[in-house]
């Protein structure tokens, strides 16, 4: 009698799964997905980083030297500069991530044998950081050998984050992981919530619009993810000492841009679901690929170029450009535009979604 009681609430909970579609859907795609991150996506090992150069005295041996750096894959030369203080501002503005000086004496230095070749890094990435120290221990090239010494003539600076401590660069980022996974969930589950607890019949009957609903979700919601960002930046320049380089009103309109994002993303979620187990369901499939693809855990130029367009398309890599950006390296929402209007796209399309798919109806 036991085995048969057994069998038959078995055989009840198959058939609920083979009904609920995107449960059978999740049990194939979150392990196909996960392979696919892990094996496929995540590549700690930098390529093509973008890279300017000021070959300040530019000659045979100094395009030599600045051709080995380039040779070795690591970095993709996207500017050419005069002065060391353009490829500052470069890094500042996030243009690059590393700025190759070769100094007008440059052949006086190889004859002394001193360090002949300056990079500066953007330090608020670590892992750009790690790479630029690998890159200056690299021997030359076997071609350059004749015009340029292999006695380590590179030299690395380091800017905004040179004692290379975790929490200057985890922090910020923190901020966008924390905002994407609650913000996403409370309107995930705002819609299917009403069906479930018997509200929606009120609403239909009252004139709102159905816009007027998304909108009213949202807006609570805004207030929740500024405490949810007070709360995190404060504790992160107390406890860990995270500087604030930046406009403290930038960062909170950035994670403004982030907080709406993720709304309105729930939002859509919850107009597909059926329930709010499959909300939650539907949040961690968006949420894996955020934490994994945007450049928090692992380096964004080491992934292969179809995945870093996906990536693009996820709010938080966007965020974490311009949180880093502001509170790191001092920059402003204004030169960080690209992906402020990334960030507003996504807003407007996935609302609109949202709205044209919510119908006050029952069914």
């Amino acid at each position: 009698m036991i085995w048969r009681r057994l069998s038959a609430v078995m055989l009840k909970e198959v058939r609920q799964m083979r009904r609920d579609r995107i449960t059978l859907a999740m049990i194939v795609a979150i392990p196909v997905m996960q392979l696919l991150l892990f094996g496929y996506a995540i590549n700690t090992n930098l390529r093509d980083l973008k890279a300017g150069v000021a070959d300040q005295a530019n000659t045979t041996a100094s395009r030599a030297m600045v051709m080995d750096i380039v040779a070795t894959t690591v970095i993709k030369p996207t500017l050419a500069a005069r002065t060391p203080q353009e490829l500052m501002e470069a890094i500042r503005r996030g243009e690059i991530s590393l700025g190759i000086v070769v100094p007008p004496d440059f052949e006086r230095r190889r004859a002394e044998g001193r360090e002949q070749v300056q990079i500066l890094v953007d330090g608020s990435d670590n892992a750009v950081q790690s790479a630029a120290a690998q890159l200056a221990q690299m021997p030359a090239d076997t071609a350059v050998r004749a015009v340029v010494p292999v006695e380590r003539p590179i030299s690395v600076v380091a800017f905004y984050n040179p004692e290379r401590r975790s929490a200057v660069n985890i922090v910020p980022g923190l901020i966008g992981v924390i905002l994407t996974m609650t913000m996403v969930l409370f309107t995930g589950v705002a819609i299917v919530r009403e069906r479930e607890r018997g509200n929606m019949e009120l609403l239909i009957a009252t004139p709102v619009s159905s816009a007027e609903l998304m909108i009213g979700k949202v807006l609570p919601y805004i207030a929740i993810g500024l405490v949810q960002t007070t709360v995190v930046l404060a504790l992160g320049m107390w406890l860990f000492d995270v500087p604030l380089n930046g406009s403290v009103w930038h960062v909170y309109v950035a994670a403004i841009l982030l907080i709406a994002a993720n709304l309105t993303l729930g939002l859509l979620i919850s107009t597909r679901a059926q329930s709010q187990f499959q909300a939650m369901q539907m949040t961690f499939f968006v949420f894996l690929p955020s934490i994994l693809l945007s450049g928090f855990m692992f380096p964004f130029s080491g992934m292969p170029r179809p995945v870093q367009w996906l990536a693009e398309v996820l709010p938080l890599t966007h965020f974490l450009r311009l949180i880093r950006g502001i509170m790191l390296r001092g920059a402003s929402l204004w030169e960080l535009w690209p992906d402020v209007l990334a960030l507003l796209a996504f807003i407007t399309v996935m609302m609109s979604a949202a709205i044209l798919r919510f119908r006050k109806r029952l069914d």
